[in-house]
């Protein structure tokens, strides 16, 4: 079944060869994904329209540092919300709780998982959370004025399945940029 095949060992094999890198290589690389991310997520801030389409791509460049290692990417993803808070401070906690935490998860449950369900349910539950923590406690229409904030099965289940079909996507993503960004960082 596609859900339950292993991933690539490319990916396993790439992490391995990062780690081989001088230590300054790696702090630029994770600060270059944290730039990256921080003008992606900023966009839908700045430029109204286009912005709102750029902004879910913030999620790349924390998903590939995390990807390739643990502790540089979680520097990268705090190093964007840094940079978030003096770039645009609208925009962050957008990124702290839906973006750059899908990142982050996928990519560290590329570490922890070898079959795609887990790595794809590992996401979804973390956006799931972080997008009903927005709506419910925060009330921050993250979705927009389509969710209330008012807690239904319906909505959590309809979150749910959102969250699942985009990290499903994200993970699909990630694997295809890999292929590609490991020639260049490896």
């Amino acid at each position: 079944m596609y859900f339950l095949k292993p991933i690539s060992e490319e990916v396993r094999l790439s992490q391995i060869l990062f780690k081989k890198h001088k230590r300054m290589s790696k702090l630029i690389a994770a600060s270059i994904f944290a730039c990256i991310a921080s003008i992606l997520q900023a966009a839908g801030g700045f430029l109204p329209g286009i912005g709102f389409f750029l902004s879910p791509f913030a999620t790349a460049p924390i998903l590939l540092c995390s990807m390739f290692s643990i502790p540089f990417g979680v520097m990268s993803y705090i190093l964007t919300i840094m940079l978030l808070f003096i770039l645009q401070p609208t925009e962050l906690i957008v990124f702290l709780f839906t973006t750059g935490l899908l990142g982050l998860g996928i990519g560290l449950s590329f570490y922890f998982f070898s079959n795609r369900l887990c790595i794809i349910v590992t996401g979804a539950i973390l956006l799931m959370v972080g997008i009903m923590s927005l709506i419910f406690i925060f009330h921050f229409p993250v979705l927009g004025p389509v969710v209330s904030a008012s807690f239904s099965f319906i909505k959590t289940g309809s979150i749910f399945l959102f969250a699942f079909l985009y990290s499903w996507l994200w993970v699909e993503i990630a694997l295809i940029i890999f292929k590609r960004l490991k020639m260049i960082i490896i």
